[in-house]
């Protein structure tokens, strides 16, 4: 049944994304090259109207009770209909942002999943967010639908590194016998797959924020079902699944207050593209953030299954190859290499 919805998902996808290219077109989601792009000429967006409606209708077609979920059809139509608006209409911050927040308020106050407590390492005590509970969970949703949204900016690579992630998700689902979570998440890999036949380089058609903000939703609100209201160690397993994006995110913002420039303004210096400006070419760059992308996922897995104290070192090892990573290919700026210059400090005779 899971490989069954899985193949429905992919097959209606390569289906139905030709034809949300035309449609594209004639509504006028378009996205046409300038400085900040990499394509060459106009091409489509709102390809990710395909991933949903292949997501939806296969999920009509393999999940029952569909009362007790429609929480989550709903916050995800809302989230699609502001993704398809912003396609068209080029829409400001502020209503992406609000139509963010009342697809997670959908997902929270109706369909009840909020972070209410985790358990502390080294602690008998559980840390209850109380009155932060809805705020901290809405907080998560939007974090990762924008952590999702910043790395669609090579062909390929939100599509690819949200399956990666998703293919993680799933399989610590069915390990732990979620097959809910399992489900829904194999269905929008299913999707995204078959609209990845159009997308990988050289690109046909783009997802938009329809599909960058469609997936970081469902992306949001499935690491939240298998990892709600657990210990601070296991809270930690879906930051570690989307290690590339949320890294991407953190310093894009570290490198704007460096760089004393708004937070919100758009720059030219993500994860994409300063590997591009290394020398790699477009599809390397895609193929090697999806090896970093899964070498996160493993590494969430394993850290799943780790002792208390294995779980301590392996998230700081990470931390430590993160920063050293980010510092060599200069994700904040050049001059930004603090552990660098002090490794290489004491390294001097």
């Amino acid at each position: 049944m899971l490989i069954g919805a899985l193949l429905v998902a992919f097959l209606l996808s390569i289906f139905l994304t030709p034809y949300v290219g035309k449609l594209a077109f004639k509504l006028g989601a378009t996205d046409k090259p300038n400085e900040r792009k990499v394509h060459s000429k106009i091409m489509p967006r709102m390809g990710g109207l395909a991933i949903f409606l292949s997501f939806f209708i296969t999920y009509l077609l393999f999940m029952d009770d569909l009362g007790e979920q429609l929480p989550l059809l709903v916050g995800a139509l809302v989230i699609i209909l502001i993704g398809m608006a912003d396609d068209i209409f080029e829409l400001r911050a502020a209503p992406k942002f609000l139509g963010q927040v009342l697809a997670a308020l959908i997902i929270v106050l109706w369909g009840g999943l909020e972070v209410e407590f985790i358990n502390l390492p080294f602690f008998t005590d559980t840390l209850e967010f109380g009155v932060f509970s809805i705020p901290i969970t809405i907080l998560w949703i939007v974090s990762i639908i924008n952590a999702i949204n910043l790395i669609d900016g090579l062909d390929g690579l939100a599509g690819g590194v949200s399956t990666i992630a998703l293919v993680t998700i799933a399989t610590m689902a069915l390990i732990k016998g979620d097959l809910f979570v399992a489900m829904v998440a194999l269905i929008v890999i299913g999707s995204t797959l078959g609209f990845l036949k159009y997308n990988f380089h050289p690109a046909k058609i783009f997802m938009g924020d329809t599909g960058a903000l469609f997936l970081g939703y469902i992306i949001a609100v499935l690491s939240l079902l298998g990892f709600k209201n657990v210990t601070m160690i296991s809270l930690i397993v879906p930051i570690i699944i989307l290690g590339v994006p949320i890294s991407d995110t953190f310093f894009a913002i570290i490198r704007r207050v460096v760089n004393k420039q708004p937070i919100s303004a758009a720059d030219k210096s993500h994860l994409h593209h300063c590997l591009i400006n290394l020398g790699f070419t477009h599809k390397q760059t895609v193929l090697l953030i999806y090896a970093l992308a899964a070498c996160f996922g493993l590494a969430a897995i394993i850290f799943s299954f780790a002792t208390m104290w294995g779980a301590l070192i392996l998230v700081t090892g990470l931390l430590l190859i993160i920063e050293i990573f980010v510092e060599k290919i200069g994700l904040v700026n050049s001059n930004y290499q603090p552990l660098l210059k002090m490794l290489n400090f004491k390294n001097k005779p």
